[in-house]
């Protein structure tokens, strides 16, 4: 398959192809002048590749799982991401909760419903980061 028929059954651009390549995430079989041909199992890899970006790896954690002769699936990493993903779910359904209840939550004030409070301090929690101890003790 040329490069424009992998972009086209995939749905990717031909530059990320090409980036994947130089990433060694894929790899060429050839080249039909300055086309790039791809093997049939490509399409399958490049799957794998959606999937374990959707799942939250870094290109980095995909490629160490990616050998020429097929995944080697390190299962560790999988379990640690999908324990992630719990969490991320977990906070995702709090929040979800919590957006519903304060649109029809019935106090004057949004600042007033402990419900809503409560949200806002998962929210900060997860987004403002805690000072480093290290840091604090630097400057006593």
């Amino acid at each position: 398959m040329d490069i424009t028929a992998v972009a086209k059954a995939t749905g990717l651009p031909a530059s990320t192809l090409r980036f994947y390549e130089e990433k060694g995430l894929i790899r060429s079989t050839g080249r039909l002048g300055l086309r790039r041909l791809f093997s049939a199992n490509v399409i399958e890899r490049l799957a794998l590749i959606s999937l374990g970006r959707s799942a939250g790896f870094s290109l980095d954690e995909i490629g160490a799982m990616i050998t020429p002769e097929g995944p080697d699936i390190n299962r560790t990493l999988l379990l640690a991401k999908a324990d992630e993903l719990d969490r991320k779910i977990k906070e995702l359904t709090s929040m979800r909760d919590g957006l519903r209840h304060a649109a029809v939550c019935n106090a004057p004030n949004h600042f007033e419903c402990p419900k809503f409070l409560r949200l806002l301090r998962v929210a900060g929690k997860n987004r403002f980061r805690q000072p480093n101890k290290l840091k604090e003790n630097k400057f006593k």
